[in-house]
């Protein structure tokens, strides 16, 4: 049977209204270039005599309206193909645009319950809710919801596995059918198959959960080790401020590609350097929730004593749990039993998710360290010390709210750095495993026949892409509206 086409049965319609909008948004892409460099500006707002106002327009704003309608009609298209996915019975009548979007209905249902209640509530949810005040920082959102959503939901939106082959399939082009369809859970490949006979759809899918199992809490962790070190830096100064300075300035002389090679090479792995880094970095957390609970209620001792306590016995099972591997014999660390031992992070994710808390933690205390220079000599941290405060309080509970506008921004962005980190670790065969359908590494596989067959490659890729665009104009949405406040 021949592959099925991307646009169905919708497509002798929308299509050429696809075309035109390119068109013209190239077109008046174009043109605004032109009239930037002849010094043709937007027009502007003018007051009358009688005070009214008058808007006089210029080509300028024609082009950019042109622009702007040009996207309006590409995405209603899209969105009209992704309905006919959903409606339409068959798959030839969907189109492969039209299954994906079938496929990706769990995650289109959680989006819309999102951006509904938080439209709803956005007075109430402080600077989230601020989020949907900024055109720019709602795109940036649903783009990071997408794949969210997408790794959440990967069992029920992906067609295979994402290790299962079909050795037929091998280099197929998107839509093409399985030989028998007894062997996969869906008749077709709708992204084709890669060299090894894989569903590239799939490993898109199931990629996003590797990436972002990893990106967040790793770029999470390197902010909690950055706060509890950068704000006793920045606050007491003297000799410690100096010497975490020059180890952060040590660590960030390295190029980044560079430490990460050193970190995940099978020399370095074999000796434990990371297990140690891991066993390090790993207490932070705890530390900073002992900290954080013990100052903001050191005049109740009932409740810190209760808060202090579960910390310290959750977070102390956590971490040993984690670090502890009964079943490596070879294992720098085996101190649990067996039955106290309630997970275990294997040695390549282990590896990588220090790698990354590691580069980034420098820059984070750097970040922080700054952040409290500026801020412990305005007025209300005099008077937190003047009414008798303690240090960790104003650390924590004074300076440090104050500066989550420049945090949130920059914990946004580190995502973003994390999983480009991830994708060129996957892209030279230093990810989680060879396996893995991360984006780096399917990549990595599909390159090699790029002239070929373009299509193993271009899916991740694109997914990498936006899903980094996707934390850039957030980052950028959340700095416009911390700016307000």
């Amino acid at each position: 049977m021949d592959p099925i086409t991307w646009t169905g049965t919708l497509g002798p319609i929308l299509n050429p209204l696809m075309l035109a909008a390119i068109v013209v948004f190239a077109l008046a892409f174009i043109a605004q270039l032109g009239m930037s460099f002849a010094g043709i500006r937007p027009g502007e707002v003018q007051i009358n005599p009688d005070h009214s106002l008058t808007l006089t327009r210029s080509p300028s704003d024609y082009t950019f309206m042109a622009m702007k309608y040009a996207v309006l009609l590409f995405l209603t298209c899209v969105i009209l193909f992704i309905i006919g996915g959903i409606v339409q019975p068959g798959l030839e009548a969907k189109g492969l645009i039209g299954a994906m979007g079938q496929k990706f209905l769990p995650v289109w249902i959680a989006l819309i319950a999102t951006f509904a209640l938080s439209i709803t509530f956005k007075r109430r949810l402080g600077l989230y809710g601020k989020l949907f005040d900024s055109p720019i920082g709602m795109v940036g959102f649903f783009l990071v919801m997408f794949w969210m959503f997408t790794a959440l939901f990967a069992n029920m939106v992906a067609t295979h596995g994402p290790i299962d082959v079909i050795s037929q399939m091998r280099n197929e082009v998107p839509g093409t059918f399985l030989p028998d369809p007894d062997e996969g859970n869906f008749i077709i490949y709708i992204l084709g198959g890669d060299n090894l006979g894989r569903d590239v759809f799939s490993r898109m899918v199931f990629g996003a959960r590797d990436v972002l199992s990893i990106a967040p809490a790793a770029t999470l962790f390197a902010f909690m080790v950055g706060i509890t070190l950068g704000l006793p830096a920045g606050y007491f100064g003297g000799k410690f401020d100096t010497i975490l300075t020059f180890i952060a300035n040590l660590v960030l002389a390295f190029p980044v590609i560079l430490l990460f090679y050193l970190l995940v090479t099978p020399e370095i792995v074999e000796s434990g350097v990371p297990q140690y880094l891991a066993a390090v970095l790993f207490l932070f957390p705890i530390l900073f929730l002992v900290v954080l609970f013990n100052s903001r209620y050191h005049t109740q001792p009932s409740i810190r004593d209760l808060a202090v306590a579960a910390i310290l016995i959750v977070g102390g099972l956590l971490y040993f749990s984690l670090l502890s591997d009964v079943s490596d014999p070879e294992a720098p660390f085996r101190f649990l039993p067996e039955f106290l031992d309630m997970f275990d992070m294997e040695g390549n994710l282990l590896i990588v998710f220090v790698s990354v808390v590691f580069v980034n933690s420098p820059t984070v205390f750097r970040i922080v360290r700054g952040i409290v220079l500026d801020i412990k000599t305005r007025d209300y941290v005099a008077a937190g010390q003047t009414r008798g405060e303690g240090p960790w309080y104003i650390m924590l509970w004074e300076i440090l709210p104050n500066a989550r506008g420049p945090l949130i921004v920059d914990f946004c962005l580190r995502i973003g750095y994390t999983t480009i980190l991830l994708g060129t670790l996957g892209f030279f065969g230093l990810g989680v495993s060879p396996e893995s359908p991360d984006w780096g590494s399917t990549i990595n596989e599909g390159r090699r026949l790029l002239t070929v067959y373009p299509h193993p490659a271009l899916p991740p890729a694109l997914a990498l892409m936006t899903m980094v665009l996707g934390l850039n104009l957030l980052a950028d949405g959340l700095r416009e509206e911390s700016l307000k406040d």
